[in-house]
C-alpha cells in the first residue's frame, strides 16, 4: 500500500464509530482515500470492481448517519458491499479477498456483525430487511433502523416487487435506497429501466427537486403542518411532471429523489433527514458505475470483474500461459449457438441478464432478435422459454447453475411438466472458485434428476459441449439439460463438424482390469490423468468410463461395469448427495450387483472461495485425490519415497 494511503484518514479507521468523528467536509477526502485503496487493491487481488466504487459516497454516508450493525443495513447484490467491508474492520484483511480462507467477496453474516445479511445473489435485500423490521416491531425495538440498498437491475426480479408489495401496507421502519447506475453486469433492459430513466432525465422534475428537498429538511423548524404541506407539494409536483401516480408510490412508499448519489455532503443530510421519517420510504439514487476510475466508467461492464490490470493504464494484465489456453466453455457456447442459429432459424438464445457471462452476446450480435436478455429474473426467463417451445421455436434458456436454482419450480411446472422442448444450458455447473459458496454450481444435478421427462448431460470437453448442443436442437422431443464448469476446457482444435450424440450413451475411455472409474462431465479428465499416472507409477489397470448423460442412465455401460469390476470410483463436480454417485449406487442395488464402491464429488457442506485448484484439492477430487481413492481402494499404499508425487 502507498505512503500516502498509510498516512490517511482511512488509516484510522477501524470501526463506523471511527468514521463519526470526522467532519462532514473530511468525508470527501476519506471517499478519495477508498477508492484509491480499492483500485490499489483489487488491481492485484481480482474481484468485482466497478460495482463497488459507484457506492463509495452512499456507504460512506450510511454508515456516518446510522447507528451500525445495531442499524440493519443490507447491500444488494452483495458485490457493490467491498467499502462497506473496508470500513467495518476488514480493511488490513482485505488483501484476502475472495482467496482461499480468506474474506468472502459478498457479505457474510459469520464474517462481520455489520453483515446483517448474506447477499451473494440479487433481488433478497427488501424481502430480508423487512423481515427484520418486522421482527424489531415485534421486539418493541423501535429505535432500529432497517436499510436495504438495492441496484436497478436487482430491482428487476419478482422477490423485490412481492417484497415491495407486502412493505407497502406494513408500516414498518424501512427505507429502500434504490441504487439507480443504469447497469448491472450489462446493460440493464425492460420497462422499469425505461421508466427510471424518465424520472432521471426528467427537466422538471429536477428543476423543482432541490425546493423539495429543502422544504423537507427545514420542516422540523416549522412544525408538523409543515411536513404535511411538502408531502401534498412534492404528491402534486410528481403527478404533474409524470402524468400519473409514482410506481413507488402506488405501492405506498414515500418516493424521494432522484439525487446524486456522489455527493456525500447531501446524502448524509438527507438520510439524516429520513431517520426522522415513519414507515417504508424509498431514497432513488443515481450513480455511476466505476466512478472516480475513468477506465471504469467507459467500460463498465469490462470492470465489473476484471482480473489483474495495471492500475495506471486499466491495461488487463496476463502471462503468456493464459494466451495459449483452450477456449473458455463460455466461448464455445455463445460461438456454437450462433453456428446453430444460422442453420435452424427456430433457435432462440435468452439469458437472465448475463449476455456477456454466458457469451450469449455473440449471437445477440448478428441475430438481436433472436437473443434476448430479460433482466436478473430466472423464473420469467425459463417460463418465458416455455412459451416460445410451445410455439414450435427452440429456446437455449442459459442460467448459471447457482441462478437456476431459483426457478425451480418453473422448471418442473412450466417446462417438464409440459415436456416442452426447452434447452437449458447450465453455465458455471460445479465450483466456480473465488465467487465461493453463493455461486457454487453444487446441486444441479441432484436436484435436476429426479424430474420427470428431463435429459440431462455434461460434457468433458468442448467438442462434446458443441455436439450436445446440436443433439439438442436436432430432434426436439422434451427438456435438454447440458450443465458445463466455469473456465477453460481442454482442447484447443473443437471446432470440428458437428456430430449427433446417441441419447442416453456413455463411453469407455480406458481399458483396465484391476478397478473402474465412472465419470460425468469435466472432471473426467481428471479422471483419465489419475489413470495414466497409476498405471506409470503403480503399475495399475484402471478402466475409465465417462457417463455423459445422466438421464436416461446408460444401464448397459453400468451393466458391464458391474460385471467386470469390484472396486468402483465415481467422480462428479456436484454434491455427493443426489448425485451421480448415488445414481450408480441406486443402480447398483436395483440390479443385485454387489462392489465396492467410492463416491468423490462436493461434500455435505458448503464450500468456501479460493483457486478452483484449491477447492478441487479440499473435496479430494482433482488427480491427486482420485489417486489416493483408488490406492485407499485397492488396498495399496505409497512407499515413503513416493510420497514427493502427492
Amino acid at each position: 500500500m502507498s505512503d500516502d494511503l498509510q498516512n490517511s484518514l482511512l488509516n484510522n479507521i477501524q470501526a463506523p464509530a471511527d468514521l463519526k468523528k470526522l467532519s462532514v467536509d473530511e468525508l470527501v477526502l476519506l471517499c478519495s482515500e477508498i477508492r484509491q485503496f480499492l483500485i490499489e487493491s483489487v488491481s492485484t487481488n481480482p474481484g468485482h470492481f466497478a460495482s463497488s466504487l459507484g457506492v463509495v459516497e452512499l456507504t460512506v454516508a450510511l454508515h456516518y448517519v446510522y447507528n451500525t450493525p445495531y442499524d440493519k443495513l443490507i447491500w444488494d447484490v452483495g458485490h457493490q458491499a467491498y467499502p462497506h467491508k473496508i470500513l467495518t474492520g476488514r480493511r488490513d484483511l482485505f488483501h484476502s479477498n475472495r482467496r482461499y480462507k480468506g474474506l468472502s467477496g459478498f457479505p457474510k453474516m459469520s464474517e462481520s456483525p455489520y453483515d446483517a445479511f448474506g447477499t451473494g445473489h440479487s433481488s433478497t435485500s427488501i424481502s430480508a430487511a423487512l423481515g427484520m423490521a418486522v421482527a424489531s416491531h415485534l421486539k418493541k425495538e423501535e429505535d432500529r433502523q432497517h436499510i436495504a440498498v438495492i441496484g436497478d437491475g436487482s430491482l428487476t426480479a419478482g422477490l423485490a416487487f412481492e417484497a415491495l408489495n407486502h412493505a407497502g401496507v406494513s408500516n414498518t421502519n424501512l427505507l429502500v435506497i434504490l441504487n439507480d447506475n443504469g447497469i448491472a453486469i450489462d446493460k440493464n433492459v425492460g420497462a422499469l429501466k425505461e421508466y427510471l430513466t424518465d424520472i432521471t432525465t426528467s427537466r422538471t422534475y429536477n428543476r423543482l427537486k432541490d425546493e423539495i428537498w429543502n422544504a423537507l429538511g427545514a420542516f422540523s423548524k416549522y412544525g408538523p403542518d409543515a411536513r404535511g404541506m411538502v408531502q401534498k407539494l412534492e404528491a402534486a409536483i410528481k403527478t404533474t411532471v409524470f402524468k400519473q401516480s409514482n410506481l413507488f408510490e402506488s405501492l405506498n412508499f414515500r418516493y424521494f429523489g432522484p439525487i446524486d448519489g456522489h455527493d456525500v455532503h447531501h446524502l448524509t443530510r438527507i438520510l439524516s433527514d429520513l431517520k426522522e421519517i415513519k414507515g417504508p420510504k424509498l431514497l432513488h439514487v443515481i450513480t455511476v458505475k466505476g466512478k472516480g476510475y475513468p477506465y471504469a466508467e467507459k467500460e463498465q461492464t469490462r470492470f465489473h470483474a476484471p482480473g489483474f490490470f495495471d492500475k495506471l493504464t486499466g491495461q488487463s494484465v496476463s502471462n503468456a500461459a493464459d494466451k495459449n489456453q483452450p477456449p473458455k466453455y463460455q466461448e464455445v457456447f455463445g460461438k456454437t449457438i450462433l453456428e446453430l442459429a444460422r442453420i435452424n432459424p427456430g433457435i432462440v438464445g435468452i439469458t437472465p441478464a448475463m449476455p456477456t457471462g454466458c457469451s450469449l452476446n455473440i449471437l445477440m450480435k448478428e441475430f438481436p432478435e433472436r437473443g434476448v436478455d430479460v433482466g436478473i429474473a430466472e423464473q420469467h426467463a425459463v417460463t418465458f422459454s416455455a412459451g416460445l417451445a410451445a410455439q414450435g421455436l427452440i429456446p437455449f434458456c442459459n442460467i448459471y447453475s447457482s441462478f437456476f436454482q431459483r426457478a425451480y419450480d418453473q422448471v418442473v411446472h412450466d417446462v417438464a411438466l409440459q415436456n416442452l422442448p426447452v434447452v437449458f444450458c447450465l453455465d458455471r455447473a460445479g465450483l466456480v472458485g473465488e465467487d465461493g459458496a453463493t455461486h457454487h454450481g453444487a446441486f444441479d444435478l441432484s436436484f435436476l434428476r429426479c424430474i420427470p421427462n428431463l435429459t440431462i448431460a455434461a460434457p468433458m470437453n468442448e467438442e462434446e459441449l458443441r455436439n450436445l448442443m446440436y443433439t439438442a436442437q436436432k430432434k426436439p422431443q422434451g427438456p435438454f439439460v447440458i450443465r458445463y464448469p466455469r473456465g477453460n476446457g481442454v482442447l484447443r482444435d473443437w471446432q470440428r463438424p458437428f456430430a449427433e450424440l446417441p441419447i442416453g450413451k456413455g463411453r469407455q475411455l480406458a481399458e483396465g482390469t484391476q478397478a473402474a472409474i465412472i465419470s460425468i462431465g469435466h472432471v473426467g479428465n481428471f479422471a483419465i490423468q489419475a489413470a495414466n499416472e497409476l498405471k506409470t507409477s503403480h503399475g495399475l489397470s484402471i478402466a475409465v468410463f465417462d457417463m455423459r448423460f445422466l438421464k436416461p442412465i446408460d444401464e448397459e455401460l453400468l451393466h458391464h461395469v458391474f460385471s467386470h469390476f469390484k472396486t468402483v470410483i465415481t467422480i462428479e463436480d456436484n454434491a455427493l448427495a443426489g448425485g451421480m454417485g448415488s445414481t450408480v449406487l441406486e443402480f447398483m442395488a436395483d440390479n443385485g450387483y454387489q462392489a465396492k464402491i467410492r463416491r468423490l464429488g462436493i461434500p455435505d457442506y458448503f464450500v468456501e472461495q479460493g483457486t478452483l485448484e484449491e477447492l478441487y484439492a479440499e473435496c479430494g477430487y482433482d488427480v491427486v485425490g482420485i489417486k489416493k481413492a483408488i490406492l485407499a481402494e485397492c488396498q495399496l499404499y505409497l512407499h515413503p519415497q513416493k510420497l514427493k508425487n502427492f
